[in-house]
């Protein structure tokens, strides 16, 4: 997606920017014995993991300097999740990245049907050279929100649902309510929200399906490209379960949640999916990665992990 798609998804056109290099699901089947679900807020994942709950994540930069949402976390032994993927543009990446770490995900989880979200794992869908998926967990989007874009902002949310219908060897399961609980050895994924069948105003990513991902030491919080009414919903709904270690800044840093937001919400480091030429955004531009970076400062945070910045960025 190069930036005129992104002002598109925007809704604006740039403006003096600063710029600089730097159909239907398939049925659900039992899960594996080593993810769990629970509608409960807690549980006891009686699937004991080898060694104490943990995972390493790593924030994949874009291939092409294009706007992408792509995360890696791995558990204490070796169960592979993966957040989104990116652009079709990031698949050749992904693949050679998983190919590294064994060539199996256990756990793939799909924020919302937008192609720098789901455009890298279609054509892995589509051709699987080797890879293998043990579940693709999504929150599909009704007709009525389906029906709110067009063009090229819809082009793969249709054919995300094929693929997904068409699955043989990897389970799916639509999530259509908040509050449940999926531990990946012994790892914790909450989900705090889901596709909002009420919000129609920037309907695909306001339906963001909103994670937070736990283990014994460290939590991170995986917005997608939730908006700002969707961020309120949340934080109405999930106040304490918001805070965390590490927040993936919403939209990819700019015209995503709110101030309200990112100042009521505990966390000590941002993680920003962010291409060079929108972290460069200043006040005279469309974008509004500034005003994001301006309300994070003021929060006092100065841990910030920038994927154009630092090639691959892992945490351990």
């Amino acid at each position: 997606m190069d930036r005129r798609d992104f002002i598109k998804m925007s809704g604006g056109a740039l403006a003096g920017a600063l710029l600089y290099g730097c159909s239907k699901p398939a049925p659900v089947e039992e899960e594996k014995n080593y993810i769990k679900a629970s509608t409960a807020d807690s549980f006891t994942d009686h699937a004991e993991p080898q060694k104490p709950a943990y995972f390493s994540l790593t924030q994949m930069t874009s291939a092409t300097n294009k706007i992408g949402n792509s995360y890696i976390l791995v558990t204490g032994n070796g169960k592979v999740i993966v957040m989104d993927g990116g652009l079709p543009t990031d698949e050749v990446r992904l693949r050679t990245k998983l190919r590294s770490i064994g060539n199996h995900v256990d756990a793939w989880f799909i924020s919302h049907p937008h192609g720098d979200h789901v455009g890298a794992l279609l054509p892995i869908l589509e051709s699987r050279e080797g890879i293998t998926i043990g579940t693709i967990y999504h929150s599909r989007l009704n007709s009525a929100l389906l029906a709110q874009e067009s063009g090229a902002r819809n082009q793969y949310a249709l054919p995300f649902y094929d693929a997904l219908a068409h699955q043989t060897e990897t389970k799916v399961v639509d999530i259509q309510q908040t509050g449940q609980v999926y531990t990946v050895d012994g790892v914790t994924i909450k989900v705090l929200g889901i596709a909002n069948k009420e919000i129609m105003v920037n309907a695909y990513n306001n339906s963001s399906m909103i994670l937070k991902v736990s283990d014994a030491t460290k939590s991170v919080l995986f917005l997608g490209d939730a908006g700002e009414e969707c961020g309120q919903k949340v934080l109405a709904a999930y106040p304490d379960d918001l805070n965390c270690d590490y927040i993936q800044m919403a939209h990819h840093g700019q015209q995503g949640c709110d101030e309200t937001f990112y100042k009521t919400v505990n966390f000590r480091a941002c993680l920003w999916p962010t291409p060079s030429w929108l972290w460069a955004a200043t006040e005279s531009s469309e974008y509004k990665t500034w005003q994001t970076r301006k309300w994070i400062s003021e929060k006092g945070i100065t841990e910030n992990h920038v994927s154009c910045l630092e090639t691959d960025w892992k945490l351990v």
